[in-house]
């Protein structure tokens, strides 16, 4: 608890400092940072050779030639430094062994640099942010002294900063001679950091590609431990920046009944680094970001397209982007590892309701793939249901639905929350004694993120398209995919195949059926009645017998 206390008031201070007439900001060259005694201004440089906790390392020294050949120090390898950030223990956290490890095993031949500057970072929060300069500093001297040897390149080098370690990371790159390859921001320190001056804090200026996990942005008494603003050329928010899965209340609640309150304060701020881990061990399930100008509009389902690069990796396989700065990305992530989900967006059409008043509904949806079921998802409303409108939903799912069959659409009959009663009682008072609300749907389209197809769904029965509270409706695909897929021809040929008017051989080879019957070709609803009332001449299918 006392942890939690510390941090608490550390960070208020901070505000406050950051706010008054004389805040004292990282400077940028005037030499303020200086004034930390030179006993302290101690900072070392462990080359890892394993990931076992508690390692120094082979350390390295500028000017000293000899160290790099003692510890094999490969100059024409990807060379990544992790530079930590402050510390109230003195000591390294445990995530800092597993990126090692990580690291070494994605980048088997690659240098890993861990940049101690604990001694600088165990201090009040306002001194370890003016400790920043000179950290970034020593790094960008050990950087120019290895470009004296023609094999070593700046584009080869990856600073990965987590906190406060992101600006140590960004003042590096302000120093060094040349520009570095790549900047990795792990939620960079948002107290004394917000809103100032690009040269004094990470920015995209410090390195030819930079990018920003953001997964601490709320504020918490006027201060965000983490920064709130874009710094790199994109910026990744997971779940919004703010609030973590895993890190929620009963998480919070479980960790004090265990003791380990410290952890779960951390938990959000700390995720940055889990995600980046993730990137690279779980090669096989990538997540993806998607640009957007805000959370809210990501809420809505609105931003996932991949057009014009507006889609990129997160963690270490974010690629970089031209004529990019301060692009602002979104994603939904899982509690734990792997952190990738599957986004979907769904648009949903109201042409007729029954009732009067506002429709405010507790709607959830069922996905059925080829790969199994998903969980009932519910669809958060943003907005009230607009009639005659394309209502947009985000859903989310843990695991890959495969190719989507059919959509279970359900209107909560029960309310599961205090929100959800309030709307209710709501949704009483605005509308008269003895009316019922219900809705009419057609149709639910849906695009998935990571594949980019699209989808469109119709309801199972034509004939039923009314859903109320307590009650669920089927969407099966619609017509219009059998257009996509098999060509202006295919409502002709489902027909005639329905009623075994084709032969077997040209009908296959369109519908791509094994046989051609009516318990084999699933007629969508919405063609039964095109079906029962024929084709003219110019809609029969052509060239059947080709």
């Amino acid at each position: 608890m006392r942890s939690l206390f510390l941090l608490l008031c550390s960070a208020v201070s901070c505000s406050l400092a950051a706010r008054g007439a004389g805040a004292a900001h990282p400077a940028a060259g005037d030499g303020s940072a200086e004034r930390v005694p030179a006993q302290k201004a101690r900072v070392r440089f462990g080359l890892r050779s394993s990931p076992h906790a508690g390692e120094d390392g082979c350390a390295l020294a500028i000017g000293q030639r000899q160290c790099l050949e003692d510890c094999k120090f490969n100059l024409t390898a990807k060379t990544f430094f992790i530079i930590h950030g402050w510390t109230m223990s003195g000591m390294f956290e445990t995530w800092l062994d597993s990126l090692v490890s990580a690291l070494q095993e994605r980048e088997k031949d690659a240098n890993v640099v861990v940049v101690d500057w604990l001694s600088l970072a165990h201090q009040l929060y306002t001194d370890a942010v003016n400790n920043t300069q000179i950290v970034g500093k020593t790094i960008a001297r050990l950087l120019d002294w290895l470009q004296e040897n023609p094999l070593f390149k700046l584009e080869n080098v990856h600073l990965i900063g987590y906190s406060l370690g992101a600006h140590v990371a960004g003042f590096a790159g302000n120093h060094v001679h040349g520009t570095i390859g790549r900047i990795t921001g792990l939620d960079p320190a948002g107290p004394m950091f917000e809103g100032v001056d690009p040269s004094r804090r990470l920015s995209p200026d410090d390195a030819n590609f930079v990018d920003v996990l953001h997964t601490y942005t709320r504020e918490t008494l006027g201060v965000s431990i983490g920064i709130q603003m874009p710094v790199g050329h994109i910026d990744i928010y997971p779940n919004g920046g703010d609030f973590q899965p895993g890190c929620g209340l009963s998480d919070v609640l479980g960790a004090i009944a265990y003791g380990t309150i410290g952890e779960v304060v951390k938990c959000e701020h700390e995720r940055s680094v889990h995600l980046f881990v993730d990137s690279l061990v779980n090669q096989d399930k990538q997540s993806f970001a998607f640009q957007c100008t805000d959370s809210s509009r990501f809420k809505k389902g609105i931003c996932l397209s991949c057009r014009k690069n507006r889609c990129n990796g997160i963690g270490y396989n974010a690629r970089r982007i031209r004529h990019k700065r301060n692009s602002k990305m979104y994603l939904k992530t899982r509690a734990d590892m792997p952190f990738k989900v599957y986004h979907y967006q769904m648009k949903m059409h109201v042409f007729s309701y029954k009732g009067l008043g506002e429709v405010d509904p507790t709607f959830s949806v069922t996905l059925h793939g080829t790969n199994g079921d998903s969980e009932p998802l519910s669809l958060e409303m943003l907005d009230l249901i607009g009639l005659n409108a394309t209502n947009t939903f985000l859903v989310y799912t843990e695991e890959d639905m495969g190719e989507l069959l059919k959509i279970k659409l359900t209107w909560e009959g029960t309310s599961q929350s205090w929100y959800d009663l309030w709307k209710e009682l709501r949704s009483y008072w605005y509308r008269p004694m003895n009316s019922s609300q219900e809705l009419h749907i057609r149709r639910i389209r849906v695009k998935s993120g990571e594949t980019q197809q699209r989808f469109a769904f119709c309801v199972e029965d034509s004939q039923l398209t009314s859903i109320s509270p307590g009650k669920e409706l089927w969407f099966v695909k619609c017509t219009e995919e059998w257009q996509k897929r098999f060509g202006k021809n295919h409502q002709a040929v489902l027909c005639m195949a329905a009623n075994n008017s084709v032969n077997e051989t040209p009908v296959q080879k369109l519908v791509d059926l094994p046989r051609v019957s009516k318990d084999r070709v699933n007629i969508p609803a919405d063609l039964s009645q095109i079906c029962s009332e024929g084709f003219s001449k110019d809609s029969q299918p052509s060239n059947l017998g080709a």
